[in-house]
């Protein structure tokens, strides 16, 4: 007997889903690393590297140049010997920012929970052969 597909009970986004936009600026890998340091002010791109040290140059190059086309951050030469160059948030970009600080509460709650977990293995869900529930 086949399952009857329930109703989605969520509420019914529009045609252009806001979620879908607003992580089509979040999603890409290291974004919201990007974003969060640079919350506190514009850095240089050494800086960043410094602030990110598992991302490689070449991914964060990448990453900077996406984030400015989309309107997130803001990139200017300074007028230095050699030149540099210091990237911001843009009003957009400043937007973004409780989003990433909600993010970042869940996932220290997750770690909380992780920890509080591992302190105490009879609260966790004991698993006998095979990786099951015993029961």
């Amino acid at each position: 007997m086949p399952l009857k597909v329930r109703k989605n009970r969520s509420q019914v986004l529009p045609p252009v889903c806001p979620l879908a936009e607003c992580m089509k600026l979040l999603g890409g890998a290291w974004t919201p690393n990007v974003v969060w340091h640079l919350s506190g002010g514009a850095r240089r791109f050494s800086e960043l590297r410094v602030d990110i040290p598992g991302v490689s140059a070449k991914v964060l190059t990448e990453r900077l140049r996406v984030l400015e086309a989309k309107g997130v951050l803001s990139r200017a030469v300074m007028p230095t010997s050699p030149p540099s160059v210091e990237y911001a948030l843009t009003p957009l970009g400043a937007e973004l920012v409780p989003v990433i600080e909600a993010i970042v509460k869940v996932g220290e709650r997750l770690k909380r929970r992780a920890m509080h977990l591992e302190a105490a293995p009879e609260l966790s869900p004991r698993r006998g052969a095979g990786g099951a529930r015993a029961r």
